[in-house]
């Protein structure tokens, strides 16, 4: 794939990279990535993808934006409260990036829907706020053997970790799956909605824009990836720690 002058420029710090270069930025150009949730992880997430040149980004989001959204989906602006969540990252991306594709899904993800809308995609990106759309995604990207991103935010703490159950690892095992990690959901009610408990809003952009890195890097290929390792931040502490899996 070749470039024209505007593109050189515009992801030159790219290009000069030993790691990513022209082969690296033809890969995020053809990729197409899907994201779950265009809220406080999808908010980082849909910027720095759109910045880095993926060529095609889906966004899930049955919701709109609202006042108290903007504390941390820095995706959206105050002009944009009403607006479908989905609308609004269109436009945010069309101002960073135009040479990058918005594909809207307004609706939520269901049983129905959830395996034909990820089977189109090369790689899918989690970044909704219930396990039970987790679980969901989760099991659909197994099925169709697409590499899933995951993430979630807690009020002071993240995690991350990406998802590749369908391969297999040195020792011919199959790579651990989300159910394998989180067996079971917790029971309603032990882990409180963020209205109810809260949450730092900039937290959601340090592991928004970690799982970006980690998306940029399961496509173009570089460094050491997250399967059979799940990252976890504290920002009251400012650590950062992970463990195999």
């Amino acid at each position: 794939m070749s470039f024209d002058a505007a593109e050189i420029e515009r992801y030159a710090r790219h290009l000069v990279l030993p790691e990513i270069g022209g082969p690296g930025q033809a890969r995020l150009a053809a990729a197409r990535v899907l994201v779950v949730g265009a809220g406080g992880l999808g908010s980082p997430l849909i910027l720095y993808l759109a910045a880095a040149g993926v060529g095609c980004i889906g966004v899930v989001d049955d919701d709109a934006v609202s006042l108290s959204n903007l504390q941390r989906q820095v995706l959206h602006g105050t002009p944009d409260i009403g607006r479908p969540k989905v609308s609004s990252a269109a436009d945010a991306v069309q101002r960073l990036n135009p040479g990058v594709r918005v594909e809207p899904h307004a609706h939520r993800l269901d049983g129905h829907n959830a395996r034909a809308l990820i089977a189109s995609y090369d790689l899918v990106a989690d970044g909704c706020d219930n396990f039970a759309t987790r679980y969901l995604v989760a099991d659909a990207c197994r099925a169709e053997r697409k590499p899933l991103v995951t993430a979630a935010i807690g009020r002071f703490d993240g995690t991350l970790t990406t998802l590749r159950p369908f391969e297999a690892r040195p020792d011919g095992r199959l790579n651990p799956s989300y159910r394998d990690l989180f067996p079971e959901a917790p029971a309603a009610g032990v882990v409180p909605a963020c209205a109810e408990a809260g949450v730092l809003g900039a937290l959601a952009g340090v592991m928004g824009s970690m799982m970006a890195l980690e998306v940029i890097r399961q496509i173009t290929g570089f460094g050491e990836g997250l399967v059979g390792r799940l990252l976890m931040f504290d920002a009251m502490g400012m650590r950062v720690d992970e463990v195999g899996y």
